[in-house]
């Protein structure tokens, strides 16, 4: 079946009750049983919620997975697949990650005596010298964030593979519509459901999708332990959001693809981040592992004045000024100082991350007015 055949049927059947197109919210806290374990499926909301489990399909579906997780946030869910390992284990990541997980790597689960190590994976083959013993999981973003970085999915996998390792990748940047990491060898494939999933901005939630059963079991035993679920109502708004993933995300990456070449020419630019440009590290292997460049683009002015960039944030019109990604609409951000500031500027420099880089979600707006709006912006 093709995707976009799957983005509007996946997971969602009529309900048999009353013949509903849509799954209903079903805005119950427990269920009536007939006798003691006599129910039919749902004993209590926090473990299993009909309109729920229509969405934990609709993402395996879409992530070509058997088995679909939601939580309450993105960090949520990463949280549930760090509480797979025990103290002393180690975990294998990219320099180049969301300030999110990079704080609950090392402001929460070092502290259980969990090891982090934040290597360059630009070059797939090098990650294998930092394995040793005591590696349980390789964590990867691609892209990366905010830098647009691409990581060979397939030869990580190869890697982890080879030495027995769980291997999980953060395809929020890129979507199902664009990645399928599951195909690649990924064994958990991860997402901040507020960004394109969702994508109008009104819903935090995060997924995991599969394919090891008992590894789904040791998921969805923490899922229901820990309590990190999501409401039905949001889950109701995803599954709607869903239905139109496709179409935006082509809108996005066309968007994308016109704002990118727009800042690669202005004068007072610097470098611009974008995995479509032929001169972009690994461009090939995104042309390989992706069916599109996406609409997250970063890019620098030629001094790294943090002020300057301010300024043209300040000046933004069509463009929000937000923390958030993936929506509809347009957004910019200054990682720096939101979603990257848990990180320390030393360990940002490291991976170009200056102080002067914006970060662009290109929403679906024309590409003609996201582009005047820059160039008022920048002057």
């Amino acid at each position: 079946m093709h995707f976009d055949t799957k983005a509007v049927h996946a997971g969602v059947e009529p309900d048999p009750s009353t013949g509903a197109i849509m799954t209903p919210v079903f805005q119950t806290s427990t269920y009536v049983q007939k006798s003691p374990g006599d129910h039919k499926g749902f004993e209590y909301a926090r473990s299993q919620n009909p309109t729920r489990s229509a969405l934990q399909k609709s993402i395996a579906v879409l992530e070509n997975a058997k088995h679909g997780l939601v939580f309450g946030s993105g960090v949520a869910a990463i949280d549930a697949v760090v509480k797979l390992l025990m103290p002393g284990d180690e975990v294998i990541s990219g320099n180049d990650l969301y300030g999110g997980t990079y704080r609950i790597f090392t402001k929460i689960f070092e502290g259980f005596g969990i090891k982090f190590r934040f290597v360059d994976m630009n070059n797939a083959a090098e990650i294998e010298q930092y394995v040793n013993d005591n590696t349980k999981l390789i964590w990867l973003e691609t892209p990366t964030n905010p830098m647009m970085s691409i990581i060979d999915i397939r030869a990580v996998a190869a890697i982890a593979k080879s030495h027995k390792l769980l291997l999980g990748v953060d395809n929020t940047f890129a979507s199902p519509v664009l990645q399928s990491p599951i195909d690649l060898g990924a064994d958990i494939v991860m997402h901040s459901v507020t960004k394109y999933l969702g994508g109008h901005s009104d819903v935090v939630m995060g997924a995991l999708a599969l394919n090891n059963d008992e590894l789904y079991e040791r998921l969805a035993f923490i899922q229901n332990s820990c309590g990190a679920v999501p409401g039905p109502q949001d889950c109701f708004l995803v599954l709607r959001g869903i239905k139109t993933l496709h179409l935006r995300m082509e809108r996005h990456c066309e968007n994308g693809a016109k704002v990118a070449r727009y800042l690669s020419e202005h004068p007072q630019i610097d470098k611009v981040y974008w995995p479509g440009f032929e001169s972009h590290p690994n461009h090939q292997i995104a042309k390989e592992q992706m069916k599109g460049f996406g609409g997250m683009i970063s890019f620098t002015f030629h001094q790294d004045d943090m002020q300057r960039s301010f300024r043209v944030l300040e000046n933004l019109r069509l463009f929000a000024l937000a923390e958030s990604l993936g929506g509809v609409e347009s957004m910019a951000n200054h990682p720096a100082s939101m979603t990257h500031g848990a990180i320390p500027k030393e360990e940002r420099m490291k991976v170009g991350l200056l102080d002067s880089l914006i970060r662009l979600s290109v929403g679906i707006e024309n590409a003609d007015d996201l582009i005047a709006d820059l160039e008022q912006a920048i002057g």
